[in-house]
């Protein structure tokens, strides 16, 4: 999965694409390496990061999936949204996926709306919002507390109609640096819910913090991790370097 962040503030790549010729060459890149989606946000939720109207996060992202939708009619497209009108006016441009931060929890209305759009839906793990994230990190313990947050999102959304669930543990969401590599060390845990399980572990500060680095030197870390990820089970990678990912699968692939 090719990340698009269509947002001026995004914590790796804010204001790259921001016009059109920008987002069809990147676009265009990710589908040549072999990206299997594109994830188009234009909310950005990074930790402490400025709120945006729902009127202005439709108005960066609808454009994009139509013109997406156009350019490259094959190429299937997800909607990084935690707002289920965002969600809906997405579907009807062009979308076919929505992927939620928030597992519905920041609006009532999210899983009604995806089980009347019968789309797959991606639930990510998190605490509060972006803003109050990263002073919510007390667990019982971690990977459970975690599970049993998808075995109550799970259930409310399969008692709506929800067929096609993908789960995303939230790296960097409401965790610590150490959370995040406790998560990572019991990965595999999270298959006993039985879904496909995305890893969004691109650039995140996990790996530059520990490494004393910056985000721009992320990439061999990110590959790393992504690595470890794909041997303890996970069927989908979130990333914004998709030739470097596609040779992580390519490579794992060969173990099997």
């Amino acid at each position: 999965m090719g990340i698009l962040n269509v947002t001026p503030d995004s914590f790796y790549d804010g204001g790259n694409y921001t016009n059109k010729t920008a987002i069809m060459s990147q676009v265009k890149t990710m589908i040549d390496q072999g990206a299997s989606f594109i994830d188009v946000g234009g909310y950005s939720s990074r930790p402490n990061a400025d709120d945006v109207s729902v009127e202005e996060e439709l108005k960066r992202v609808i454009p994009i999936i139509e013109l997406i939708g156009n350019e490259f009619p094959e190429t299937l497209i997800s909607v990084d949204t935690f707002r289920s009108q965002v969600a809906e006016q997405a579907i009807e441009a062009g979308a076919c996926m929505i992927n939620d931060i928030s597992a519905g929890h920041l609006d009532d209305n999210m899983l009604k709306t995806v089980a009347k759009l019968k789309v797959p839906y991606i639930m990510m793990h998190m605490k509060g919002t972006p803003k109050t994230m990263k002073t919510l990190t007390n667990y019982d313990d971690l990977v459970k507390d975690i599970l049993f947050y998808f075995s109550e999102r799970i259930a409310e959304a399969r008692d709506l109609g929800i067929v096609d669930i993908i789960i995303d543990p939230g790296f960097g969401f409401a965790k610590t640096v150490e959370q995040n590599f406790e998560l990572l060390n019991k990965f595999e845990l999270l298959k006993m819910t039985d879904l496909p399980i995305l890893a969004g572990l691109s650039r995140k500060s996990m790996i530059y913090k520990t490494l004393n680095s910056s985000q721009e030197e992320a990439l061999n870390g990110t590959t790393i991790l992504n690595t470890i990820a794909l041997q303890k089970g996970a069927t989908i990678l979130r990333v914004h370097d998709v030739k470097e990912a596609m040779e992580c699968i390519k490579l794992t692939q060969q173990l099997h």
